[in-house]
């Protein structure tokens, strides 16, 4: 078997052939009067006509000999087979193909459509050109690309070869065109907010630094899409806003947890995390019917129907039914026992770090779908204090399949208050604590000229993961790879 660089070898010869035979290897612009799809579409109509027209595609695969070849075209929207004759084309233009043609090549081809003997729709080619021609081969189309980090790395032909995946990323797209669709019907304005921020906010997470030239000072990638840019829409007199972008956090990788990917953050006036949880449900269930055709998922290990009851889960009550740990009362050392007897390892020694370990140690066995309500104020910097505990917030995450995938509440809008948990934040940032939140005090600013009651909610791609129950790694179209040594 010739190795990669010899095929590359005797494909630049048959550029310099096609050269002298005034034939462009690279033409900007070739014969195509219409989509591979179109044409299967309108194929009966095409036939009847029986005029000539141009098609352009990859060529995917080549078979026959003599005088019949058998080519397989794809453009990216359908396949469609072009028969190439030699009492049609002639023995020269059909030599030349056999001799200078290469399956990888985009080519255009013009003809008749017509039936196989087998009932295929088919081109009978009249002509041929070359559209772009290819230098190296593709993947063996049984078996692609099999070592992962060559797939992420040569995505283009990791896509190219395997339908499914191609399916699973326009699948995506949709499931985003769902959600927006959504919230414009609900009244929301999709807005636009900085990536670039002075200070990070909106998300307890670690962030990514950058060098403002211009400015002379350090700014950060954001974290979250906008939440505090939002707000300041909510006191602008802006009812109902939403972002769809990506975010930023420096964080490990996991198959659920990326260092970059595509969230989607809404905020609504005068309404609760009560109000949120209904509108939430209902998108979900919008989203699932919608994009997927099913209420009913099963995903790493859990089965889950969003048509059934949303149970509500009370964080504190969880943690002490699942590990005998109060989070409101029990001491830090307390807290460490129990992990270390439960084998949990935590990355973090403070109250804040170790509240969230315990419970997400306890949500893993969670299917739902549900609704993690009552949260400590501690883990929840943003959110509003209930009324009738004050060390509890109103705030609200949808769990399926063991994780959050989903988060929201009453936003907090009293500035002292909010003065107060930012100094808390940024006493564990100056303690070590790199996922603390990063204050922003002219966010407070705003408060204190006044912000209506709010409630915001966000989700971010993993849902997507989720529901098709594979890595969110593998539904990002080019993830970050370390350059090769």
């Amino acid at each position: 078997m010739a190795s990669q660089e010899e095929i590359r070898d005797i494909r630049i010869q048959k550029i310099q052939k096609l050269k002298e035979l005034g034939v462009e290897s690279y033409p900007s612009q070739v014969l195509r009067d219409f989509s591979l799809a179109e044409a299967k579409l309108n194929f009966e109509a095409l036939e009847k006509d029986g005029s000539a027209k141009s098609v352009a595609g990859r060529v995917m695969a080549i078979r026959g000999q003599g005088a019949i070849l058998f080519v397989v075209l794809y453009d990216g929207t359908e396949q469609l087979q072009v028969v190439l004759k030699k009492d049609v084309l002639g023995e020269d233009l059909l030599g030349r193909f056999v001799d200078l043609a290469d399956i990888g090549d985009f080519m255009s081809f013009t003809g008749t459509f017509f039936v196989t003997q087998r009932g295929e729709k088919s081109m009978l080619a009249q002509s041929w050109a070359v559209a772009t021609k290819s230098l190296l081969p593709l993947p063996e189309k049984w078996h692609g690309l099999v070592d992962v980090d060559e797939r992420y790395r040569k995505r283009y032909l990791d896509i190219l070869v395997d339908p499914e995946l191609k399916k699973t990323l326009e699948l995506k797209s949709k499931f985003w065109d769902v959600t927006r669709t959504f919230l414009k019907e609900k009244g929301f304005l999709e807005v636009e907010t900085p990536t670039l921020e002075v200070t990070t906010g909106g998300a307890e997470a670690n962030p990514f630094k950058t060098h403002h030239a211009d400015f002379d000072l350090p700014v950060y990638l954001r974290i979250s899409v906008g939440e505090l840019w939002q707000k300041r829409l909510m006191a602008a007199g802006f009812p109902k806003t939403f972002e769809i972008g990506r975010v930023y956090r420096n964080e490990g990788s996991s198959p659920d947890h990326l260092q970059e990917f595509v969230n989607m953050e809404f905020y609504w006036a005068y309404a609760n995390y009560e109000d949120g949880m209904q509108l939430v449900e209902e998108m979900y269930k919008k989203i699932a019917a919608d994009v997927f055709g099913k209420m009913e998922f099963s995903t790493r290990g859990h089965n889950f129907n969003f048509s059934h009851q949303w149970k509500r889960i009370d964080y504190r009550q969880e943690v002490l039914n699942r590990t005998g740990i109060d989070v409101l009362t029990a001491t830090e050392n307390e807290m460490k026992s129990k992990l270390d007897e439960l084998g949990v390892k935590y990355s973090g020694e403070n109250r804040e770090r170790l509240t969230d370990t315990l419970w997400k140690y306890c949500r893993k066995s969670i299917s739902g779908p549900a609704f993690l309500v009552n949260h400590p104020k501690l883990v929840s910097p943003l959110a509003k204090a209930k009324k009738d505990n004050p060390e509890l917030t109103e705030r609200f995450q949808v769990i399926i399949a063991g994780s959050e995938v989903g988060n929201g509440f009453s936003e907090l809008n009293d500035p002292l208050d909010q003065r107060a948990r930012f100094e808390v934040q940024q006493k564990l940032l100056a303690e070590g604590d790199d996922e603390a939140m990063m204050p922003e005090w002219e966010f407070v600013d705003m408060l204190e000229h006044g912000m209506p009651p709010t409630c915001g909610f966000g989700f971010g791609e993993r849902l997507f993961a989720f529901l098709v129950d594979k890595p969110l790694r593998e539904l990002q179209f080019f993830p970050l790879m370390k350059p090769r040594e």
